[in-house]
């Protein structure tokens, strides 16, 4: 097994999407969140890791939020992500871990491709699709900050 080969480290820096961390990782520019892929080639094949880090409710507004809000929002998030397949190129069957680390949301999602290109592609979609996924999950009548609430604000500009 070795790191980023010379075509995976080309296919990531040639798309728009991400950055170089070092080698074998990369940190995607197209969210607010926190994503990096890992990619390492087995055998001619990338082993294409996804890991996105996400507010939990309660670190993403103002005040209180009660644990069955919490609970629930979390349980809908992942009920959610279950059908993050279907936003990529490639014929994956991705089984998403979704996992509450005190403030955050972390979610891991993993899968191997031969196609370099397709797999940063997928990568990028699925990190697009977590925080699309995150967005919807947000509820009205809380004052949100941070990240949240720069995606609140990209929505309503795009609105106008």
């Amino acid at each position: 097994m070795s790191e980023a080969s010379g075509r995976v480290a080309r296919a990531f820096r040639d798309h728009d999407a991400f950055e170089r961390i070092d080698d074998g990782r990369f940190e995607a520019t197209t969210t607010v969140f926190d994503a990096v892929v890992t990619a390492t080639e087995t055998d001619g094949r990338v082993e294409f890791g996804v890991e996105i880090r996400v507010p939990a409710l309660s670190a993403a507004v103002e005040g209180d939020v009660a644990a069955v809000v919490e609970e629930g929002w979390h349980e809908t998030l992942e009920l959610r992500l279950e059908d993050i397949d279907g936003v990529t190129r490639g014929d994956q069957d991705l089984d998403p871990t979704v996992r509450l680390a005190v403030d955050e949301v972390v979610v891991d999602v993993a899968f191997t491709d031969i196609n370099e290109r397709r797999g940063a592609d997928d990568a990028a979609a699925i990190i697009n699709y977590v925080e699309g996924t995150y967005v919807q999950g947000l509820i009205p009548g809380y004052d949100y900050t941070g990240p949240a609430a720069q995606l609140v604000d990209r929505a309503r500009q795009a609105s106008e």
